[in-house]
């Protein structure tokens, strides 16, 4: 999963916002000088609305330095203008004749005319994030579960201005507080209540962070130890006054809203509840998947190519000597074989973080027959931070700063080791690293000159989860499992897993499916462990449509291969088709088509 945590579909712009400063050093590659101005423009004003992600891409420096003290507005009114800069930057997108473009110019234009409207769409609905997040706290949504990892991994202390920034921030995280407890309550009033069961997590995670004293918050220690590393002074007792008087008292505003929409909430676990609920779905899914696929399309894919990947498992657990009982119960036997799994011991965890490194090291020698770019693509695996780990995802990916002051940070969740059996590690990483998100992540950070910055502030879940993948199924191809059959199985069982999504998100948020149920029935087809399940399908519940993205994405890509394929015969080669989908720089599934058309007519 990638994970800009907060799900950003297109950085929001203050509307009419100038631009701040030539943005020269960085956004050069497109040819329409009117086009070029115009983005160049964009860039700035999302830069502007959303400093986060201005510090997230390493471009909180030089004359954006103001950017690094501000945290991002999560009020209704910050809201509403990111849905007016939405429909105003369509306008003026508008007014260049797109007839009068080519190559990778009409590429950018049409990519983020697709976000714009896309965007603009979504303000019909007036609670919830711009990504279809309808719900502002759960266990995987808000700042409690984000803002904390965001300052201590993303803001980056290297001088006292550093050091000075963070503090105004963590003043912000205070303010942002409130600004989201103000939106849930409004989001109730329309009708919009998460789940119970995720407010319940919820409430775990902020209790969590408000029983700590306040100098021994994460919030405070990062930026103590790492001033104090840096020779910067002490800036741990003037931390530690802000989150006593400013974060603590935010922190339990929002606790007693939580608790108190609990009184009000239902286990009722799809969007179908919500007085919009099926126009809300269908948006989702024009998010998550960049399609206009219907929730019935989806979830009959996800059944048809689930008996297909079966299939195969069968075929690969037969010649291990696994034959009796269905696919997901032989798998369900596996993930409790203890010979696959890790103690859950701190040794056992440093133990499985090497080797993901390890995967990472395999990996890499086989890059030149994937691809031509030859990037270098830095990757640190972590663990998910212990505060967070209830409610986070399994594993996940921040893409590396333009910059360079940041490379690429792997996540994986060891809150439960059971969740780890060996042979799914590998598969797991070539999604989130090589050449997975990192890779594609890594031509952004490596070859700015060579595309718009735009593309590093467009997110489509559909184009990164499906490459990321679709990744996973190169690996396989190019040889990684030659003598591993349980990785190999592993890989096989991750391509199960994401045909089930498709059912279980489409059961729930469609077919009034309930979490029982879908946990029960996703756990029995992949043979995942219950824990690990809950946790996704709570994901889910969370984020409609965004986990259809993955099987729709890659789908999408391997069609527009075998197309590829076909067209081009012998003149066809594995590399240039990779490059040429990952040199989009993440497009709409509409638009890559076209891309991979001029690629073919190019190369025919």
């Amino acid at each position: 999963m990638y994970a800009n945590r907060r799900h950003v579909l297109l950085g929001g712009a203050a509307l009419g916002l100038a631009a701040a400063a030539p943005f020269a050093a960085m956004a050069k590659p497109v040819d329409d000088p009117r086009l070029s101005a115009l983005l160049d423009a964009f860039v700035e004003e999302m830069l502007a609305q959303d400093p986060e992600t201005a510090t997230s891409i390493g471009l909180d420096k030089g004359p954006r330095a103001a950017l690094k003290s501000r945290m991002t507005d999560r009020s209704a009114a910050g809201r509403a203008s990111q849905i007016a800069a939405y429909a105003d930057r369509a306008k003026r997108l508008r007014a260049i004749p797109r007839d009068g473009l080519s190559g990778r110019d009409l590429t950018t234009y049409d990519t983020v005319l697709y976000a714009q409207d896309m965007g603009a769409e979504g303000g019909r609905f007036a609670y919830g994030r711009d990504s279809a997040n309808p719900y502002i706290v759960t266990q995987q949504d808000g700042l409690v579960v984000n803002g904390g990892e965001f300052l201590n991994a993303q803001h980056l202390i290297e001088t006292k201005a550093d050091a000075e920034a963070y503090l105004a921030r963590l003043e912000g995280y205070a303010a942002g507080l409130d600004q989201e407890t103000a939106r849930m309550a409004d989001g109730a009033g329309r009708g919009v209540i998460p789940p119970d069961f995720l407010l319940s997590t919820a409430v775990d995670q902020i209790a969590a962070l408000r029983g700590q004293a306040a100098g021994d918050t994460r919030l405070v220690t990062s930026v103590a130890e790492r001033a104090k590393a840096k020779g910067l002074g002490d800036y741990g007792p003037r931390a530690t006054a802000i989150v006593a008087d400013k974060v603590f008292p935010a922190l339990d505003r929002q606790l007693a809203a939580v608790k108190a929409l609990q009184a009000k909430a239902t286990s009722d676990a799809g969007v179908w509840k919500f007085p919009d609920g099926a126009d809300y779905y269908r948006w989702a899914l024009k998010v998550g998947t960049t399609t206009e696929r219907t929730a019935a399309d989806i979830h009959q894919m996800g059944l048809d190519q689930g008996a297909a990947i079966d299939a195969d498992m069968d075929q690969i657990l037969r010649a291990q000597g696994y034959t009796q009982g269905s696919v997901g119960e032989r798998m369900g036997a596996l993930t409790k074989d203890p010979k696959f799994l890790y103690p859950a011991t701190d040794q056992g965890k440093a133990d499985l973080i090497a080797y993901l490194n390890g995967r990472i090291a395999a990996i890499r020698p086989f890059l030149p027959k994937l691809s031509k770019l030859g990037l270098k693509a830095p990757v640190e695996v972590r663990p998910v931070p212990k505060e967070i780990e209830a409610g986070a995802g399994l594993g996940y990916m921040n893409f590396a700063a333009l910059d360079g002051s940041r490379p690429a940070i792997y996540y994986v969740n060891l809150r439960d080791m059971a969740n780890w059996p060996r042979y799914t590690l590998s598969s797991l990483t070539m999604h989130e690293a090589l050449p997975g998100h990192a890779w594609q992540g890594a031509y952004l950070a490596e070859r700015h000159d060579d595309i718009h910055t735009i593309s590093s502030l467009v997110y489509f879940n559909a184009f990164i989860e499906g490459w990321a993948l679709y990744a996973e199924q190169l690996a396989d191809e190019v040889g990684l499992y030659k003598d591993d059959p349980f990785g190999r199985l592993g890989y096989w069982q991750a391509l199960r897993f994401r045909a089930a999504r498709l059912v279980v998100d489409t059961g729930l948020h469609d077919k009034r499916w309930t979490r029982d149920h879908a946990i029960e029935w996703m756990t029995g087809v992949t043979g995942r462990s219950t824990a690990a399940i809950t946790s996704e399908v709570d994901r889910y519940c969370a984020s409609p449509g965004q986990a259809c993205g993955y099987k729709v994405g890659h789908t999408e890509i391997v069609r527009l291969r075998e197309k590829a394929k076909a067209a081009l015969g012998p003149a066809f080669d594995i590399r240039d088709y990779n490059d040429a989908v990952v040199t989009t720089g993440g497009a709409p599934l509409t638009v890559l088509a076209t891309v991979i058309d001029r690629y073919i007519a190019a190369k025919g």
